[in-house]
């Protein structure tokens, strides 16, 4: 028996409440709606079984299935809500404030026995960022960075500091997922001079550099975000700093590193240069994909050695996102982008589908690996708030559309533990749906009608890279392909991907509900003179036009031209003039 589709929370100004996952989108009636503007947070237990947030009166903790009230804690201005991994503690944090006179704060973070509603212990923590202790997947160590140290509790014991680890100035750590024994990395950031670094560490082997199983130092890091992998071998560090000296991004300046459990470290070199916007792991932990450079910005995928092995070319993507079965990826673009989502197929690299989902601010995979959320939220647009629940394919499944004078802020799938859902075959066909895709698509350059019959010259902002496969593609040995093979190959990757996102846009086109269906195509007839030698003169100054416009993307990409070619590029604008004289004659 399959089992039941993940819910869907939803906060906003019309209160906070649940949606039935695929295929009903029904408003849940085990949950009862909390009416109101005064829900600030709320958060699922990683295997979906709690659900707990406050309504700014108190905090509230059910048991999902059943709706049973288990706890109620009265903590009106919580604005952060964490449960454990195995849901057995809730982690909450309020604002910290000082007295009137200046004396110190109460406690402003407390960790609760979700089983007992006990208050295990109060922390100060002033900073909102990292404020949440950091578990283990087996909950048995958890770990604060107070004041640049590491605490380590374990059995979520947090009367007894189990273990300590002390380096100058901590700033940043992360727990690995997995098994025991556990990793942590460590962040220290550099001064006077010296480089910043990250250390891997098995816990509770803390002793000195010699213990660490690894070590990176390098300089430009201002922050870090530390990325480990599902197994816990390898963590990715991106390391950037908030302005660039050079001046050549607005972005600042980023570096991708590599650090292994087994003390190997690179630095990941990007073939292109600008911001690195996003980086994330396969869940099968043996690749990882990274957006990177100015726009259009390149996205490649690398193996554990930091070799690309697949190049998704350029394109205006800042996001990426792999399914939770790590079978499908999702390059998107989102903030100031026009929302444009390409949908691969990993194993075969192929590309499913290209779905427009305009103004989106946030993009969620459901556990399912099925289906995607797409949401519009305040604050950050104000305008046009709501959310749509897509299938892979590019077919708009359900749609929510908030009224005018309403607010949408959150949502969130229910999540599910791992193995719940197993990948499934993936489909390239659009899944038919009754909900019409209203997305605009991409506009195309407007031209005179003097100019619709001829050549497009082109006049490219950008040069557009094709996807290419970097695996070695040589048969029966391993000699590297030569220039021309290497040239042939990208070609032939590149018409690959065409044919590609023309069957994708088809699919989307004749999917059923689609106005498209109730359209009647026609094909425009070929205008001709009536005179057949006026009508072989116009196809010869055609095809002499299309071989300038190919001699011109060749200088373009660098290619040395030979002198009649460069002769040929200067006869462009007499082969014009002819043409338009002999269609205006028509």
């Amino acid at each position: 028996m399959a089992p039941p589709s993940p819910l869907l929370a939803v906060r906003g100004s019309e209160g906070l409440y649940m949606v039935n996952g695929p295929p009903h989108f029904t408003e849940n009636t085990t949950f009862q709606r909390e009416s109101g503007r005064k829900c600030k947070v709320f958060a699922f237990s990683k295997d979906g079984s709690f659900f707990a947030w406050c309504n700014g009166e108190q905090i509230n903790i059910v048991n999902v299935t059943s709706n049973r009230l288990l706890h109620s804690f009265d903590l009106p201005k919580t604005v952060c809500l964490e449960f454990s991994p195995k849901g057995n503690v809730l982690a909450t944090w309020q604002p910290y404030a000082t007295g009137k006179d200046g004396t110190a704060g109460v406690p402003n973070l407390q960790v609760f026995d979700v089983k007992t509603g006990n208050c295990l212990k109060s922390f100060i923590q002033k900073k909102t960022q990292n404020w949440c202790p950091c578990w283990s997947d087996d909950e048995s160590i958890c770990a604060r960075n107070v004041n640049n140290e590491l605490h380590f509790f374990e059995n979520n014991d947090f009367n007894t500091i189990a273990n300590k680890l002390h380096l100058q100035k901590v700033s940043d750590f992360a727990m690995s997922p997995g098994d025991q024994p556990s990793k942590v990395a460590v962040y220290v950031p550099g001064s006077k001079g010296a480089p910043s670094s990250v250390r891997l560490y098995q816990y509770p082997v803390f002793g000195g550099l010699q213990a660490a199983l690894a070590s990176k130092s390098f300089f430009k890091a201002d922050k870090v975000m530390l990325l480990w992998n599902s197994k816990a071998t390898a963590v990715l560090v991106i390391a950037s700093t908030e302005v660039d000296k050079t001046g050549a991004s607005y972005y600042g300046e980023q570096t991708l590193h590599y650090i292994a459990t087994n003390g190997e470290s690179a630095v990941v070199q990007l073939p292109k240069n600008g911001p690195i916007y996003d980086a994330a792991w396969n869940p099968n932990s043996m690749e990882f994909c990274v957006v990177y450079g100015f726009m259009p910005a390149k996205a490649t995928i690398f193996n554990l050695k930091c070799d690309p092995v697949f190049d998704f070319g350029t394109g205006p993507h800042n996001a990426v996102y792999y399914s939770p079965q790590g079978h499908i990826l999702v390059l998107a673009g989102f903030g100031n982008l026009s929302g444009q989502l390409d949908v691969w197929d990993v194993k075969n690299y192929k590309l499913i589908s290209k779905p427009q989902a305009s103004d989106s601010t946030y993009f969620a995979w459901c556990p399912d690996g099925e289906h995607i959320v797409t949401a519009t939220c305040s604050p950050r647009l104000r305008v046009g708030n709501g959310y749509k629940i897509w299938h892979y394919t590019g077919s708009v499944l359900y749609k929510y559309e908030v009224p005018s004078n309403a607010e949408l802020w959150q949502v969130t799938w229910q999540p599910c533990l791992e193995g719940t859902f197993p990948a499934r075959a993936v489909k390239y066909n659009t899944v038919p749906s009754k909900v019409p895709n209203d997305e605009p698509k991409a506009a195309q350059a407007y031209r005179p009608p003097a100019l619709r019959d001829r050549p497009v010259t082109s006049s490219k902002l950008h040069e557009i890279e094709p996807p290419q496969n970097m695996r070695p593609q040589s048969k029966g040995n391993d000699k590297p392909l030569s220039k021309t093979a290497l040239k042939n190959q990208r070609k032939h990757e590149a018409k690959k991907v065409a044919k590609q996102e023309a069957r994708a846009e088809v699919n989307q086109e004749i999917a059923p509900g689609s106005p498209v269906l109730n359209t009647v195509h026609t094909v425009a007839p070929t205008i001709t003179s009536g005179d057949p030698e006026v009508d072989k003169k116009i196809k010869n100054l055609k095809k002499k036009l299309k071989a300038i416009e190919q001699l011109k993307d060749q200088a373009a990409t660098g290619k040395q031209l030979e002198k009649n070619q460069l002769e040929k590029i200067q006869k462009e604008a007499a082969l014009l003039k002819e043409l338009e004289d002999l269609e205006l004659g028509i």
